[in-house]
C-alpha cells in the first residue's frame, strides 16, 4: 500500500457566501470559471485575471451548469429537468422531473458534449435517485436507476470508464463507457469512502479521481484501482465539487448550508471558491453540444 501524501491545503480565490456552492466549469468562450449555488439558485461567471463577477438568479434550484459549444448561455440542469438559460431567460426544454419532491443534482457534459446528471429525491429517498442523459435535441433518457443521492461524474483519460458518485451510500462506482453511444455498462463500486460524504469529482489526467468530502473537512485523490493517494486539507468543513484550470490549478467549491452560527465563526470562508496548485491537469470537459 502507498503512503497517502497530505498536500498543502487551498487558498480563497472567490470569497463567497453561497449555502450550496457546487458544480464548477471553465467556460471555453470566456476562460471564465462557471460555477453555481444549488439552493440558492444562482449562477455565476468569474474572471480570475481581474477578479471580476457576473451573476444571474434563477427562480428554481439549479444543480449544475455547461457551457453551449455553438451557442450563447448555458444548459442546465434543474429542479423540473433540464433547459437553457440565455439572456436571463430560463427555457424548460425538457421536464423529466415534473414531480416537487424530486429535483436534479450535479451534472457534467461528457467528451461528446451530452451532458449527465444525477437526480435524487429531496429527501433522499434511497432508490429513487437516476442517472440522466440529454443532448439538448432529443428527450432525455435514464441510464441508471435505484440510486440515492448521485452526485459527481467524471471520465478516464481514454474515454473507457466513467466513474459516478453516490453520495448518501458513501460509494464511488465506475463502468465500463462506450462513448460512441454514450452507454455506461453495469456500475460497480470502486471504493466506499467513509468521513465524510463523497460530493462532487473531477479526473486528472494520469487516471486519478479527486473527490470533494462533505462534512470530511478534505478533497480525496484516488487511484483508478481505488487507493487513496493523497488527501487535501480544507479550512471548510464541506467542500462540495472540484475542476481542474487550464494550469492544473484544482478549483473547490464550498458551501455553507447546516452550519449554525459557532462552526461559521470558525469557519468564515464556507460558501467560498478555492484554488490548488498542483503537479497535473485534469480530463478535458467538453461544453454541450446540443
Amino acid at each position: 500500500m502507498n503512503n497517502v501524501v497530505t498536500l498543502n491545503s487551498p487558498e480563497v480565490v472567490i470569497e463567497a457566501t453561497a449555502d450550496v456552492g457546487e458544480g464548477p466549469v471553465f467556460d471555453p468562450r470566456t476562460g471564465r470559471l462557471c460555477w453555481v449555488d444549488i439552493t440558492g439558485g444562482m449562477i455565476f461567471e468569474n474572471d480570475l485575471a481581474n477578479g471580476s463577477q457576473t451573476s444571474a438568479h434563477l427562480d428554481t434550484m439549479v444543480g449544475a451548469i455547461a457551457p453551449r459549444a455553438a451557442s450563447s448561455g448555458f444548459a442546465v440542469a434543474f429542479s423540473d429537468g433540464f433547459g437553457f438559460w440565455d439572456d436571463d431567460v430560463l427555457t424548460i426544454a425538457d421536464p423529466v422531473l415534473p414531480e416537487p419532491h424530486r429535483r436534479m443534482n450535479d451534472a457534467k457534459c461528457d467528451s461528446r458534449g451530452r451532458l449527465w446528471a444525477g437526480s435524487n429525491h429531496m429527501e433522499f429517498v434511497p432508490g429513487v435517485g437516476e442517472l440522466h442523459r440529454w443532448d439538448g435535441s432529443s428527450p432525455s433518457v435514464s441510464l441508471a436507476k435505484g440510486l440515492t443521492l448521485p452526485n459527481g461524474l467524471g471520465w478516464s483519460p481514454d474515454d473507457r470508464t466513467m466513474y459516478l458518485v453516490d453520495s448518501m451510500r458513501g460509494l464511488l462506482s465506475s463502468a465500463p463507457f462506450d462513448a460512441d453511444a454514450g452507454v455506461p455498462g453495469e456500475f460497480t463500486v470502486l471504493c466506499e469512502l467513509a468521513d465524510g460524504l463523497p460530493d462532487g469529482l473531477t479526473v486528472d489526467a494520469e487516471g486519478c479521481i479527486w473527490v470533494a468530502m462533505w462534512s470530511g473537512w478534505q478533497v480525496r485523490r484516488i487511484s483508478p484501482s481505488g487507493e487513496l493517494l493523497a488527501v487535501v486539507p480544507m479550512p471548510v468543513s464541506q467542500p462540495s465539487s472540484c475542476a481542474f484550470g487550464p494550469d492544473g490549478t484544482l478549483y473547490i467549491t464550498s458551501a455553507r448550508s447546516g452550519l449554525d452560527a459557532e462552526s461559521l465563526v470558525s469557519q468564515p470562508h464556507a460558501g467560498s471558491v478555492f484554488a490548488l496548485s498542483t503537479t497535473v491537469t485534469g480530463v478535458p470537459v467538453a461544453p454541450f453540444a446540443g
